[in-house]
């Protein structure tokens, strides 16, 4: 690696079954872009390199076949500019540079072989609330396995960034909110701040809707990804793949499964509105 960003990670589909145990299924942030990356190659190693605001790298070795998918990134390969999502075959020595784009927080990269490494838990997802997976750095090398079987694929295809408010279900502690402030909850807009992390995003409340809240506490219960935590302060916070197992502070409303992946792709300044679904109509959504 020649040049890194910030959480910059190995994700596969995750590690579920362990939050008992205090643990959080990690995972990729968006999960769909993960998915479409192994897809575009018909067949991919099960694990991905997860990025944010880029990285570049030298093939040492090869061929090895990549694809590349995820926000609107800006992708070059010896200086020439490739069109995002991509399925390229690289060779030795290829320079592979990928700069942020037009839109969105998380980009991944999938492979026609397997990145070797050992497992933690059975996946090589990195936590870096456990300290469990790999964080990748400047000066990092990865080695692959041999090239896979594949069947043939589809070609690459741009998807746009999703519009529209962010389907919810009331959480377990809607009704510790008043009548009034559910309404302006749904009533109002958020804003995403720059504050955010594989954790969590915090959301910055220019209406007040949560500022006259008294200091929330409960006691700490079960934690899931998309959960709308209210912190003492009345700041409100999107947990995320990284989450903690539990938490003491009321869950307004939980984002649909199906509308995780958009809000993860939400840069600063976002407005953010939310609009409750019944139990039933977000069971039978797809991302």
């Amino acid at each position: 690696m020649t040049r890194v960003g910030p959480l910059t990670t190995l994700q596969d589909a995750g590690r579920p079954g362990w939050l008992a145990h205090g643990i959080s299924a990690s995972g990729p942030m968006d999960r769909a872009a993960f998915e479409r990356a192994g897809l575009w190659l018909g067949g991919a190693g099960s694990t991905a390199i997860e990025f944010t605001s880029g990285l570049a790298f030298v093939l040492e070795g090869g061929p090895l076949s990549m694809a590349a998918d995820g926000g609107g990134y800006a992708l070059t390969i010896n200086d020439k500019a490739i069109a995002w999502p991509a399925r390229v075959v690289l060779k030795p020595g290829d320079a592979v540079d990928i700069r942020p784009g037009s839109w969105g927080n998380w980009g991944y990269l999938r492979f026609g072989a397997e990145i070797e490494g050992e497992l933690a838990l059975g996946s090589r997802a990195a936590n870096s609330i456990a300290g469990l997976g790999r964080v990748l750095g400047v000066g990092d090398r990865l080695a692959f396995g041999p090239e896979l079987e594949r069947s043939r694929a589809p070609h690459p295809r741009a998807t746009e960034q999703g519009q529209g408010p962010f389907r919810v279900i009331w959480g377990l502690h809607a009704d510790t909110f008043d009548h009034a402030t559910r309404g302006r909850f749904i009533e109002g807009s958020f804003r995403v701040s720059a504050r955010m992390d594989r954790m969590g995003t915090r959301l910055d409340d220019p209406g007040g809707v949560f500022a006259g809240q008294r200091v929330l506490s409960l006691l700490s219960d079960a934690i899931v990804p998309g959960d709308i935590q209210i912190l003492g302060d009345g700041t409100p916070i999107v947990l995320m793949r990284d989450h903690q197992p539990t938490g003491g502070y009321p869950r307004i409303a939980t984002l649909v499964s199906a509308d995780i992946d958009r809000f993860a792709q939400l840069r600063p300044s976002s407005d953010v509105r939310f609009e409750p679904v019944t139990l039933k109509h977000a069971l039978g959504l797809t991302p």
